[in-house]
């Protein structure tokens, strides 16, 4: 009766093949150093003309016993000419990425207007600083219509400016307006109609 692969192991490296698989199994059976260390050599050799094109590559003497250790799940105890690994690399967890704990009241602007706010905030009062904020202004309403597709109001942006700033930083609403931004959708790809010839 055929066995199937589907009810056999899972292979480690299946680039490898069954047969190069079930060679490292037998291989970690024999109880012989120098014999097993010899089978090992031959399996390495399989592997290379399986993969010939590998000698091209920088290491690939190092490459080839390291999936070997790979493939005997790193129980292989033999001489090999190279030092093999002896751990699956993928395994180890990667550190924990540093987050900063700062909350962010408004979500939709993100953290870089709560900075450049900041920025404003200490500048000395100037036409600079009035272009800044009136650039800073322009952007929030373009970052709120992006979750508020009805439209925003001019005003809700002077009072989230002046939130923001703890109203340190106030626009007039008769004499200040912003820029009219469009939500444009994009261009719907239908199907090209075949030309008749």
């Amino acid at each position: 009766m055929l066995t199937y692969n589907t009810g056999k192991p899972r292979l480690i490296l299946p680039e490898y093949g069954r047969n190069i698989q079930q060679m490292v199994d037998h291989c970690l059976t024999i109880e012989d150093r120098d014999e097993r260390t010899r089978c090992a050599h031959t399996i390495v050799a399989a592997m290379l003309k399986l993969f010939p094109k590998i000698k091209e590559q920088e290491n690939y003497q190092q490459k080839l016993w390291d999936h070997l250790a790979i493939m005997s799940g790193f129980r292989l105890d033999i001489d090999a000419p190279v030092e093999m690994i002896s751990s699956d690399p993928h395994d180890s967890k990667p550190e924990r990425v540093p987050y900063s704990g700062h909350h962010i009241r408004f979500r939709h602007y993100g953290k870089d207007i709560e900075l450049m706010i900041a920025r404003i905030i200490a500048m000395p009062e100037g036409s600079e600083r009035d272009e800044l904020t009136l650039l800073v202004a322009n952007h929030m309403k373009k970052l709120l219509l992006t979750v508020s597709k009805d439209g925003v109001e001019d005003e809700k942006i002077f009072r989230d400016l002046a939130d923001y700033s703890h109203g340190e930083i106030r626009l007039d609403p008769q004499s200040t307006h912003l820029h009219d931004f469009q939500i444009i959708a994009p261009v719907a790809q239908g199907k090209k109609k075949k030309k008749k010839h």
